[in-house]
């Protein structure tokens, strides 16, 4: 057996998630930073919406042992092949005690959780934009759009060519993938804008889609606010329950002349591009 189940699955606002003991399947650097883990999953947690997430309780490592556990966007999901991906950067001492995970170890993942992207079927051309492992938020909505028939964009944007995050995977779903780096020196909000104007100049652009990224976020407000493009952005934020009852991950976003605010557990991560707030 692969994976434990909790007893009873617990019910969100718009879905059951579960609390479940998934086998490490691998769990390999892809890179100086990154890494691709890749558990084995039953069914009932494969049942899941681009831009969701799971809430990861960390293991026990070298005397470390994570206290809360760690929200991580859904690299991928495979019900026909009982696989469940996420890929991170390990940077502090929950993440880096997941790098040491290896194969056939246990962990216990909740979810499926939060609110994921729309493709709503008037919108045909979609524009992904990205940097860095906000790339692998997005990378589930290339599958959901080739799925739909849609013709999809990709603008991923990183440090260096080495440190540029999907673009194969991207590709091999049919995006039109286009690749900026600082080192380049094509990365810039300049740089960014002239490649959108073009795409939308083009073929038309319906819909934005980003994640994480200040810079990202004002540029994409503006060309959407200028060409009446609607759009969607994933916003990070610490977490410690993961389904809504903390209040720890309250952000606040402008909604009909006020300020509001939600969960991003629990309304978001997803939220409409216009009502994002820089932070």
């Amino acid at each position: 057996m692969t994976y434990t189940r909790a007893e009873f699955p617990i019910e969100s606002h718009s879905a059951p998630f579960h609390e479940v003991d998934c086998q490490v399947k691998s769990n390999e650097a892809i890179n100086d930073e990154y890494y691709l883990l890749i558990l084995n999953a039953p069914p009932e947690i494969l049942d899941c919406k681009p831009g969701q997430f799971f809430h990861l309780l960390c293991p026990s490592k070298d005397g470390r042992s994570p206290y809360l556990r760690r929200p991580m966007s859904i690299y991928g999901y495979f019900p026909d092949k009982g696989e469940l991906h996420f890929l991170y950067k390990a940077v502090g001492e929950g993440t880096r005690t997941m790098a040491q995970l290896e194969a056939g170890e246990r962990l216990n993942v909740l979810g499926p959780l939060g609110s994921g992207f729309t493709i709503r079927d008037e919108w045909q051309n979609l524009l992904i934009v990205a940097r860095g492992v906000g790339l692998a938020t997005l990378a589930p909505l290339a599958q959901e759009a080739l799925r739909k028939g849609k013709n999809l964009t990709a603008i991923c944007s990183a440090r260096s060519p080495e440190m540029l995050m999907s673009v194969e995977r991207f590709r091999a779903l049919g995006a039109n993938v286009l690749t900026v780096t600082d080192s380049e020196g094509t990365s810039g909000v300049d740089d960014l804008e002239g490649l959108i104007e073009s795409r939308i100049a083009q073929s038309g652009v319906d819909v934005f889609y980003t994640c994480g990224s200040n810079r990202l976020l004002k540029l994409l407000q503006r060309l959407g606010a200028k060409h009446g493009i609607a759009g969607e952005i994933a916003l990070e934020q610490q977490m410690a329950c993961g389904i809504g009852m903390c209040q720890c991950c309250v952000r606040s976003l402008r909604r009909g002349g006020e300020i509001v605010y939600e969960r991003v557990c629990k309304e978001g991560p997803v939220f409409d591009l216009q009502e994002a707030m820089e932070w």
